[in-house]
């Protein structure tokens, strides 16, 4: 079906469950921390999705999807080590959240380019990376990730940020 193979469904089956974990994070707490258990959840399913990554491949060779891999293990990576022991408001801590941040929207170029080169399955909607349409709903998700780490600047400067422990997991309830 939409010609995945069960290693793509696994792939993308953890991939969603980075991205979703991601956009919670930033809906509920304004960032994602490595601290908490949402936080671990996502850096680890993003550290899965990448590794699986490299073992879909299309043409046969490293593409630009894997370049892309490669940069989001490097932020992925740099969000993690400023995070660690990062005094909340510091700039280490708002580097760590803007960089976490910059992985969700990696996230979204390669689910936009393999839905859309699926979909609908006699017709898909673009015919590949390089098709207008796609580089526009690219273009439209980095100008809302722009203003969403924004304003999470402003929320991370005003005192708003992630408990240590996420409510659903605290002990005393």
């Amino acid at each position: 079906m939409l010609g995945i193979t069960p290693f793509g469904w696994f792939h993308t089956a953890i991939s969603l469950v980075s991205l979703f974990g991601g956009l919670y994070g930033l809906l509920r707490y304004h960032e994602i921390r490595y601290a908490t258990p949402l936080g671990k959840t996502y850096t680890w399913f993003t550290l899965a999705t990448c590794v699986t990554s490299f073992f879909l491949m299309r043409t046969g060779k490293f593409s630009d999807a894997h370049g892309l891999t490669v940069l989001t293990l490097i932020v992925l990576a740099a969000a993690w080590l400023l995070g660690r022991n990062a005094v909340a408001g510091t700039w280490r801590h708002v580097a760590s959240a803007l960089a976490f941040t910059l992985t969700v929207y990696f996230h979204f170029i390669p689910g936009f380019t393999e839905t859309l080169t699926r979909v609908p399955v006699d017709a898909p909607l673009v015919s590949g990376p390089q098709d207008p349409l796609l580089q526009a709903l690219v273009g439209g998700a980095l100008l809302v990730f722009l203003v969403v780490m924004a304003l999470q600047v402003r929320a991370i400067r005003r005192g708003r940020r992630a408990p240590v422990v996420d409510a659903p997991f605290a002990s005393g309830r």
